[in-house]
């Protein structure tokens, strides 16, 4: 599955900092997935997807899609996600997709 980037996607700044991206990956969460119930819930570097939010597979695609129209294909989510073993998918942090998005920019 090829990512496009529509017209939304922006080009972010040279050094695009890991707090930055926490924040949008943070906002993209309570966009296209209201239904987990953040509210109150402080979204850290250290929370993981499936145990402390429990998202579903279908959650992490509706996530990852919005974030590739914001970052583009640089940031190539199938080739990520292709290159983690199952456990690492169900154990992902937030921290570590902050890490791979910061590093695919910077």
């Amino acid at each position: 599955m090829t990512t496009t980037p529509t017209s939304d996607a922006v080009t972010p700044l040279p050094g695009t900092d890991e707090r930055a991206v926490l924040a949008e990956l943070t906002e993209a969460l309570h966009r296209v997935i209201p239904e987990i119930g953040l509210e109150g819930t402080a979204v850290t570097m250290d929370t993981r997807f499936v145990e402390d939010l429990d998202l579903e597979s279908i959650d992490l695609v509706t996530l990852t899609g919005e974030l590739a129209r914001r970052y583009g294909e640089r940031v190539d989510f199938p080739a990520y996600f292709a290159s983690l073993e199952l456990t690492e998918i169900i154990e992902l942090s937030v921290g570590h997709m902050v890490r791979h998005i910061a590093g695919r920019l910077g």
